[in-house]
């Protein structure tokens, strides 16, 4: 099986999980209904909450509860691969993790993946963001084998860390995912950029479900939900930041196609860094 037809749902998640589950559903269900065998959802589909107390009082358990167990019960009913983005999870120490969840067609669970890199940057405009005092950072890639391929997982900030992504396609992934929850502000000025040029690099799928518009919490979100393929093509994209079910038709094939027209991954090498100038030159005036 080297063909699939997948879905990026664009959400615009509030704080109340149980509103989130229903237009989850709805969405996941307009997928199934035009073909889609795999769906993924954005980050935080569970809840957007930026107050950490708010946050705790709406997450149950490891498994993410309400949002997870409908992906759960939607992948057996509609036979297809269901990928929850992210959603927040309780974690045994009080912290939280950013975790992503991924559904067989017989409701089995297949792979989770949290968070590594967390999003703690100042932008401008007084836009600040501390995720590491409310999640916990993951400590592991994670690939996972489907039966269309090889699929690697990212989670929004991750996007920036272009080694995440290279470790995942070193490991065979064909498909790479990164489900996002993206500023407005950084979203206009990095987002496209950033999801072709890491299809682009690794010669794979792009697949990034993203959050879109004003929500409850304050925030606003970037959308353009994106499916991009091995050569950095656009397959498909949401217009802006409402929310719409993306769809495209990948042919796996082409991961080897374009890995063999430019076989970086192949030909990469170890190096060192040396350093010259200002350092090298202070030592010298320093002996003389």
């Amino acid at each position: 099986m080297t063909g699939i037809r997948v879905a990026a749902l664009q959400m615009r998640s509030g704080t109340e999980p149980e509103a989130n589950a229903v237009a989850f559903e709805a969405l996941v269900r307009e997928a199934a209904d035009k073909g889609a065998q795999y769906v993924q959802s954005p980050e935080m589909t569970g809840a957007l909450v930026r107050s950490r107390a708010e946050l705790l009082e709406r997450i149950e358990g490891a498994r993410g509860a309400l949002i997870t167990e409908r992906a759960e019960a939607l992948a057996r009913e509609l036979s297809i691969h269901v990928q929850v983005g992210s959603t927040a999870v309780a974690l045994p120490d009080g912290r939280v993790a950013n975790r992503a969840f991924l559904f067989s067609p017989e409701g089995n669970l297949i792979a989770t993946y949290d968070k590594i890199h967390m999003f703690d940057v100042d932008l401008d405009h007084g836009e600040s963001w501390r995720e590491s005092a409310t999640y916990a950072p993951g400590e592991a890639a994670v690939v996972a084998d489907l039966p269309f391929g090889r699929m690697g997982f990212a989670i929004c900030y991750d996007l920036r860390f272009p080694q995440l992504f290279r470790a995942e396609a070193v490991a065979g992934a064909q498909v790479l995912t990164a489900p996002a929850a993206f500023t407005r502000q950084t979203g206009e000025a990095h987002w496209h950029v950033l999801i072709r040029a890491r299809a682009i690099e690794n010669g794979a799928f792009m697949i990034a479900a993203a959050q879109g518009g004003k929500h409850e919490d304050g925030r606003e979100t970037f959308g353009h939900s994106m499916i991009v393929d091995p050569w950095g093509r656009i397959l498909a994209e949401a217009e802006g930041d409402a929310p719409e079910v993306v769809i495209a038709d990948l042919d796996i094939s082409e991961v080897a196609a374009a890995r063999g027209k430019v076989p970086n991954l192949r030909n990469a090498r170890d190096f060192t860094v040396k350093q010259v100038g200002a350092a090298e030159d202070a030592a010298r005036s320093k002996a003389s």
